[in-house]
């Protein structure tokens, strides 16, 4: 392959070897199917427009230098009411007679990051009410019970909706490739489903435009771009952010790829799930095609509402897993009490640990000990193993579906571990639980060879290997078979219950083995929780370096375990709590907020379990800290999710009975109905730290299905 060294290429001058950098955003160009205004505000001034508007609003002259008030029509009337809008991410929408023919237009408004007005023009198609099909899809998106079926109906959905020949649900992998997952076409085209198109079909930066903007079309693969005159905006001197133009010129080099398709239009809307790009909806026809306004917004409402579903599906099947691990944390919480060991737990009847990962061998490496179950290499590989994973980037959970080619030196035991996912049980080298996957020799379906050498030049019709999109099969060897969101979950799930397990364990020896103390002292001070030990009498006997760091921050290191309440806000309260605790030999466990020595407060909760050697005779207490702030910023993040999802859009559509305000709160609900059960399996199956992001991005695309609904229906009035 030939590179050729430049800088960020401009719209239009990128070849393959730079196409990931070219500035697909700043097209300088429009397609031919309307006409584009900037204006500057507060005057609405006309300061930049593409060549065909003054002929498409049949107007003599240059019409740059106008104020929009100026043009025939009523479109700056019909858009000074939304004009107090933000139109930042979701541009509004009207419809409205502008130009000396009188001529019906919808127009849709937005706001660039830089200032400035854009204002896009396209002839209006009689009006359609498409709330009706709306309303089926999202209750048949709803009953969804699995992402297939989800994505098999959007794909149905869309196509109804749209009439495109072929409908297809895309979904990304961790590496970016893309695989056909549902599909619904014309008879006579062959089919897609289950393809896989490699990551660089879709650079990056298109990647991070589909996130901003979500629905995007191509009417003809044939257009002549429009250019928009003149290219720099005399309101910031450099180029026009197109990001979210409806008519932004297509990159010639996608344009090339959709030739080499055989593909004339497409329509794609982006499925953000957690705010990342899950995946698309591609929409291809086979002659130019423009769809209405309407069908649009119904598609981005549609496709709003599958992301939120998508949520709710995958925050199920990790809630799922999670069951399966509280029951194998119980075990070994009985196995404790019992037996005073967990590892026999762990290991009694493989289904409990192996189950949740679909794995086919365990093996716990701890103290210098192995204890395996199912298929797993011998004991000096799994040694080895772990001295690797020792080297590797400390991480709570590592996954591997190609073991043997991240680490050739241990391709011979592909037979049994090409796929391994490991937890650390501690900070200590070598203690790890491992999961193991045999090798999985499959076939994967290609649209067209993704290997084939690259041929770089400036005639864009050079787009090897992507000329050709006949089916290519691949031998996929020294793999298994790939690890799943639920089961990483599953894993890490069991990985923190096992450390939490392994530190309670060895505070326990601790008390029992004194002269054990300054072995397992080591291993306890490792430990990233805080943690300190009390004897009998309250006397604070151990602590580790994470415990007096944090004790530190508020002042003092306690000397005793009562001493803990001058560290608190509500000091006089955790005293009495902790007397108590002392004097009943009770376990206790409750809030508390940590006074920090620059004034401020950190949330903790504060556990302490006394160590019972015999009945009537305590050993000492364990005192364990854990830092509430996440669990806080979750607990924030469900109250704003009430106010914003379940309170905001019922207040905003109840606002008056009119016909169309009723319209919207018939369509909201089955969004806001979708939304609930998102969160639910969201704060149910999703870890505690990624909780916001969640909420907010599912928060996020009920606002915008709202917001597009408003628009909707206000132009439709």
């Amino acid at each position: 392959m030939t590179v050729r060294l430049t800088s960020i290429p401009a719209f239009g001058e990128a070849d393959l070897s730079n196409c990931e950098r070219e500035q697909i955003h700043l097209a300088g160009s429009i397609q031919p199917c309307g006409a584009l205004l900037v204006a500057r505000e507060p005057e609405l001034a006309i300061v930049q427009a593409s060549a065909n508007a003054a002929g498409l609003l049949g107007l003599d002259g240059p019409i740059t230098g106008r104020p929009l008030t100026a043009l025939p029509g009523d479109l700056a009337s019909r858009m000074r009411p939304l004009l107090e809008l933000p139109m930042r991410t979701v541009p509004a929408s009207l419809r409205c007679h502008v130009g000396a023919r009188g001529e019906t237009f919808d127009a849709l408004l937005h706001r660039p990051p830089a200032g400035g007005l854009v204002i896009e023009l396209a002839r209006a198609d009689p009006p359609r009410d498409l709330s009706g099909l709306l309303d089926r899809a999202l209750h048949h998106v709803l009953a969804s019970a699995s992402l297939r079926s989800l994505c098999d109906e959007a794909a149905r959905f869309f196509r109804e909706v749209t009439g495109y020949d072929r409908v297809m649900a895309y979904r990304f992998d961790e590496e970016g490739h893309g695989e056909v997952f549902a599909e619904d076409r014309a008879p006579h085209l062959e089919p897609y489903l289950g393809n896989h198109y490699p990551a660089s079909d879709i650079p990056q930066i298109a990647r991070r435009l589909y996130v901003r903007n979500r629905i995007r079309v191509l009417v003809d693969v044939d257009y002549v771009p429009v250019p928009v005159q003149p290219r720099l905006s005399p309101l910031t001197g450099r180029e026009l952010d197109m990001s979210l133009c409806f008519l932004r010129s297509i990159s010639p080099l996608h344009l090339q790829y959709l030739k080499n398709m055989g593909v004339a239009a497409t329509m794609v809307a982006s499925l953000v799930v957690g705010g990342r790009l899950w995946g698309l909806i591609a929409c291809h026809h086979y002659a130019p095609r423009l769809v209405p306004f309407e069908v649009r917004a119904v598609a981005e409402v549609l496709a709003e509402a599958v992301a939120i579903r998508i949520a709710a599906l995958e925050s199920f099947a990790q809630a799922q897993a999670e069951i399966a691990v509280r029951r194998l944390e119980q075990r070994m919480v009985e196995a404790v009490a019992r037996k005073g060991d967990w590892r026999a737990a762990l290991f009694d009847g493989s289904e409990a640990l192996l189950q949740p990962l679909g794995a086919t061998g365990a093996a716990l490496l701890f103290e210098d000990e192995t204890l395996t179950v199912g298929e797993v290499p011998g004991t000096p590989e799994l040694r080895a193993i772990g001295a690797w994973l020792d080297v590797q980037p400390q991480r709570r959970v590592f996954a591997t579906a190609a073991f043997g080619l991240d680490a050739p030196e241990f391709a011979p035991l592909r037979a049994i571990a090409s796929g391994l996912v490991a937890v650390p049980l501690s900070e200590a080298p070598g203690e790890y639980l491992i999961w193991f996957r045999p090798e999985r020799i499959h076939t994967v379906t290609w649209g067209g060879d993704p290997f084939k050498p690259v041929i770089v030049g400036n005639d864009p019709t050079e787009l090897s290997p992507r000329r050709s999109f006949a089916q290519w099969h691949q031998e996929v060897v020294m793999t298994s078979a790939p690890w799943t969101p639920a089961e990483l979950t599953s894993a890490r799930l069991i990985g923190e219950t096992l450390t939490d397990v392994v530190l309670q364990f060895r505070a326990v020896r601790t008390l029992i083995a004194r002269d054990q103390l300054a072995q397992v002292e080591g291993r306890l001070g490792a430990a990233a929780q805080p943690v300190l030990i009390a004897d009998p009498a309250g006397a604070v006997i151990l602590s580790n370096r994470p415990c007096r760091d944090l004790l530190q921050a508020a002042g003092s290191m306690p000397a005793r375990l009562e001493d803990l309440a001058a560290c608190c806000a509500d000091a006089a309260e955790i005293r009495r709590r902790l007397a108590a605790v002392l004097r009943e030999r009770r376990y206790w466990r409750g809030d508390i907020r940590l006074r920090l020595a620059d004034g401020g407060q950190r949330p903790l909760m504060l556990r302490v379990d006394p160590v019972q050697a015999a009945p009537g005779r305590v050993l000492g207490f364990v005192v364990m800290l854990t830092d509430l702030t996440e669990r806080n910023a979750a607990a924030a993040a469900r109250r704003a999710f009430q106010d914003g999802v379940v309170d905001e859009p019922p207040r905003r559509a109840g606002r008056s009975d009119s016909r169309a305000d009723l319209t919207l709160r018939r369509l909201l609900l089955p969004i806001v109905e979708n939304a609930q059960v998102a969160a639910l399996e969201i704060t149910d199956g999703v870890e505690m730290a990624r909780i916001p992001e969640m909420l907010d991005s599912v928060r996020a695309s009920v606002a915008r299905a709202a917001e597009l609904l408003e628009h909707m229906l206000r132009r439709a009035r």
